[in-house]
């Protein structure tokens, strides 16, 4: 897919695209949004004829809602489950190389441009996505492109961006980010750093943006490697960065090292808004690049659990899973990361030997995938519970753990200014405690731990060679 509306043509000969006119900018959007990402599996939603705008510019909700969109945003089969979806892109990044991007002369991007005076960011139908958000945030499922001063690595990330005016916008990005690397190297030098926002994107790109990268890896090259091709980019006018020749609309400008503004507040991916107003960024945008009839792709936060970034969880899993192969730890059997992402992580182990369990809990509580994030819970299980089943991982929580050994608190790990337990004045340098939950059967004497009451799979296949047909829909 070369693009935002291959995807869309695709997804409507899906039957899971929805078109609604006369959504109102002003919350409206912002709540049919919420209503629908709280049910698993319903369709994208394209939100065209909004009032005080023209028809044709539109914006797009819930693109990942379903299991079968994320599959096709990554080129996977339809129809896996989530472990064999992550299983089989585990399989396939190993076995595919990155693409760096392909440059060109232009691209759809720019059929419109606005400079200088013209620049105006409330041309579009940015959103009020939340009640007591602090403004319109035209960045929620956007792409944030920054490069160090040296110009050796172009990194792309998914950051909040709110509109001050018309032509600058607010940036929130979180301590320990590539992006935050990136900026104080410029501010270092006493220099303003250039950045390039794209707000409409393939849904690849919402799944590659959020994910951690190994520094020096550019996610247009890992965006390349999933889609099998390169994806086109053209060096920006203004600020030189690489954006996307195919966006729907890119902004490009510079954040002054000294120029802050109060920002939000804006209800988070926490289901809170926990980071209240502080002084962030500010981009002050230079020009933008827009195509006809743009679409805005929205991802806002909500309340967890909501399905539009579920199956994200996927590549998070993943990555997860490699890492702690990579690590020297044998006989992982599963990775699952639940409520946003990975606020409680569980990973199924097949216990080789004494400790098995908690170096896995340590290791994956404090990993480069979570452990930049409000994550609180790893709960490490056994092979016969399923990671994804929250009922299974709760029973063995409940009947395989004893708190005065099999729970563990890591004190003072790194967290983010998101996280809702971190207090006010300990933003700027925000730390928790995680917990490791050992719910494993005790490894000592594992064997002699009583039998699971369930039929057996060969007694399963049995019964339902004989009934299968008949419990078609029943089980």
């Amino acid at each position: 897919m070369a693009d935002l509306r291959d995807w869309l043509t695709q997804v409507e000969a899906m039957g899971e695209l929805k078109t609604l006119r006369g959504a109102h900018w002003d919350l409206e959007i912002g709540v049919i949004t919420e209503l629908v990402a709280r049910q698993r599996d319903k369709p994208a939603i394209l939100f065209d004829d909004i009032p005080d705008y023209p028809s044709g510019f539109r914006v797009l909700v819930n693109s990942l809602g379903s299991r079968n969109r994320f599959a096709l945003s990554m080129g996977l089969p339809q129809g896996l489950k989530e472990m064999e979806m992550v299983q089989e892109w585990r399989r396939r990044s190993k076995e595919t190389p990155l693409l760096p991007p392909s440059l060109v002369d232009s691209g759809p991007v720019m059929e419109n441009v606005m400079t200088g005076e013209e620049v105006d960011l409330l041309k579009f139908p940015v959103p009020n996505w939340h009640e007591k958000d602090g403004g319109r945030f035209i960045g929620t499922g956007d792409i944030v492109i920054t490069q160090g001063p040296d110009g050796s690595w172009v990194n792309l990330a998914t950051y909040r961006s709110m509109i001050h005016d018309r032509n600058h916008v607010g940036l929130q990005i979180a301590p320990g980010h590539h992006g935050m690397w990136h900026m104080q190297e410029w501010h270092a030098q006493g220099k303003p750093m250039p950045v390039a926002i794209a707000v409409g994107m393939d849904p690849l790109f919402l799944i590659v943006g959020p994910t951690s990268l190994p520094p020096g890896i550019s996610e247009y090259d890992y965006a390349g490697a999933i889609r099998g091709e390169p994806v086109a980019v053209i060096e920006g006018p203004i600020t030189g960065l690489p954006i996307p020749a195919h966006a729907e609309i890119v902004l490009e400008g510079f954040i002054d090292p000294e120029e802050r503004l109060p920002e939000g507040p804006f209800g988070e991916f926490t289901g809170y808004y926990a980071g209240g107003i502080r002084p962030q960024p500010v981009v002050k945008v230079e020009a933008i690049y827009y195509r006809h009839d743009p679409i805005i792709l929205g991802s806002p936060p909500l309340k967890p659990m909501e399905w539009q970034g579920y199956y994200r969880d996927v590549f998070k899993a993943a990555a997860l899973w490699d890492l702690l192969e990579r690590a020297g730890i044998p006989d992982v059997t599963g990775v699952w990361c639940h409520v946003v992402g990975d606020f409680l992580v569980v990973v199924s182990i097949k216990q080789r030997y004494p400790g098995h369990a908690k170096q896995v809990g340590r290791v994956t509580a404090q990993s480069g995938v979570t452990g930049r994030s409000p994550g609180r819970y790893t709960v490490v299980v056994d092979e016969d519970i399923d990671v994804t089943d929250m009922d299974e991982v709760l029973w063995a929580m409940c009947t395989r753990v004893d708190p005065d050994r099999d729970i563990d608190l890591l004190h003072h790990s790194t967290s983010g200014p998101l996280d809702p337990m971190v207090p006010p004045e300990r933003k700027a340098f925000p730390t928790i405690c995680r917990v490791v939950i050992d719910a494993t059967r005790p490894y000592e004497w594992r064997d002699r731990f009583p039998e699971v009451v369930a039929s057996s799979p060969e007694l399963k296949q049995q019964v339902l060679g004989r009934w299968g047909e008949a419990l078609k829909g029943i089980v």
